[in-house]
């Protein structure tokens, strides 16, 4: 009997010595209680033909880059989802007054919505929590960065604006399992820039939104898009890119006034076509690159240097006329039409003789030394060799050898002023026409470029 005491009274000691077991947090016992059953595979909904309804919300933070080559762009986006679960609804008073919890993402069903342009999900941070409040309502909000196919438009580079979307839907379920609506207005969401970094080199219009449905395989999908309309500043790219081609253009333009016999025209010409070259290939990357359709300014990068090159051989061309030979001269027509008094420096050795003997004549003041009236019988006694010409004859022979010689050079020198006033006029003639096409190409880029910019 004793024993049996002793016994009682030490099993009684060995239970007042074990720690009583704690009990579990409101927050644990809520978890289980609403994950203890749950199934994150079935849509939760008692009633299987009620539609769930996903509220879907945007906020853009940034634009980090628009690739012309591939037609993509990437965007760091704020992404919000908001539904109801019907199995995650508790009341509050019994689990301490908890209202809202946060769930793992992977424990509960999640929608399979998706974006339809959507290529890459770059370097999005992973958030593998939901919160659930106590009335069902599910949050997921997470920030993500989206590589997006778009359809870019680089024509007007750089005073381009593009329009990339971002369309919401589910990949399986339709409109009679999931439908999609906006959290907020659409144009709460279209004014919305708060988030969004607007210092660098694109700027936001809006983000408009639309809502519609879209019928494939005898069923309809609902669909949310929004639009996003970004303009890119050209202030870097007109610094950058534009100016400097266009005080290369203007240097050339001056460089026209430069003298034709100088030398000095030609070889200023190909050092601003290096320098224009050099300056091309180094700005190569500085341009969008695009598989179909050319930008505008790629376009003006190549008419300039097409200009220069037309400004070099027109010089050239100015410059071989200015050297020609007096024989390669009387080869073209149109100089000989051109140039009366350049032809008639040609005329025959015995229209020269003619004219300088007539105004030697009676050069003897003795009167007993005449010349005679024949012109062949002056020149066979001016080219007839004399084994003693008298002192007379050999003076008349001397000066009419200087008047040929002085008029040959005279008729010479005035011929090549002719000649040099001609091609000036012509390099006066083609730098005005030079001119009037590279204003014109000037004048219709800016009036491109200034509607494009202000529109």
């Amino acid at each position: 009997m004793d024993v049996t005491w002793l016994m009682l009274l030490f099993s009684v000691y060995l239970a007042e010595c074990v720690p009583e077991k704690p009990k579990r947090s409101a927050l644990n016992q809520l978890t289980r209680t609403l994950l203890r059953t749950y199934d994150c595979g079935v849509r939760p909904v008692h009633n299987w033909t009620s539609h769930t309804t996903i509220h879907i919300d945007l906020i853009l933070q940034s634009v980090l880059d628009v690739d012309g080559k591939t037609q993509s762009m990437t965007t760091n986006i704020w992404y919000r989802q908001v539904w109801t679960d019907e199995f995650l609804v508790w009341d509050p008073e019994e689990f301490d007054g908890i209202t809202e919890i946060s769930l793992s993402s992977d424990a509960i069903w999640i929608p399979d919505v998706i974006v339809s342009e959507f290529v890459d999900e770059g370097k999005s941070p992973s958030i593998p929590y939901v919160y659930v409040n106590s009335s069902g309502s599910v949050k997921n909000n997470r920030p993500m960065q989206v590589v997006l196919a778009c359809s870019l438009e680089m024509y007007a580079f750089p005073f381009d604006k593009q329009n990339c979307s971002l369309t919401f839907r589910s990949w399986l379920h339709s409109v009679k399992e999931i439908d999609l609506a906006l959290l907020r207005s659409a144009e709460a969401i279209a004014n919305d820039q708060k988030e969004f970094m607007n210092d660098g080199e694109w700027e936001l219009l809006s983000v408009p939104s639309r809502y519609w449905q879209i019928h494939q395989d005898d069923t309809d999908y609902a669909q949310i898009q929004f639009n996003v309309l970004i303009r890119r500043r050209p202030l870097l790219y007109v610094v950058g890119l534009l100016i400097p081609s266009i005080f290369l253009m203007l240097v050339d333009v001056i460089s026209f006034y430069l003298p034709l016999n100088s030398g000095t025209r030609i070889a200023f010409k190909i050092s601003i076509l290096l320098g224009y070259t050099v300056f091309r290939v180094n700005l190569t990357d500085e341009l969008p690159s695009t598989a179909v359709r050319t930008p505008l300014i790629g376009v003006f990068f190549a008419v300039c240097m097409a200009m220069l090159m037309l400004s070099l051989i027109k010089s050239i061309l100015v410059v071989k006329l200015l050297h020609h030979s007096e024989k390669e001269v009387k080869q073209f027509s149109v100089s000989a039409c051109l140039l009366d008094k350049y032809s008639s420096a040609g005329q025959e050795f015995t229209e020269s003789a003619l004219t300088s003997l007539k105004t030697l004549e009676f050069i003897n003041p003795s009167g007993d030394y005449e010349l005679e009236p024949s012109l062949e019988e002056d020149l066979l006694s001016l080219n007839e060799i004399q084994e003693a010409p008298s002192g007379l004859e050999w003076l008349l022979q001397e000066l009419v050898s200087l008047r040929l010689a002085f008029s040959e050079e005279d008729s010479e020198s005035s011929a090549q002023a002719d000649w040099l006033a001609l091609c000036s006029k012509l390099d006066l003639f083609l730098f005005r026409f030079y001119l009037f096409v590279l204003t014109l190409y000037a004048s219709t880029l800016l009036l491109l470029w200034a509607s494009w910019s202000f529109a």
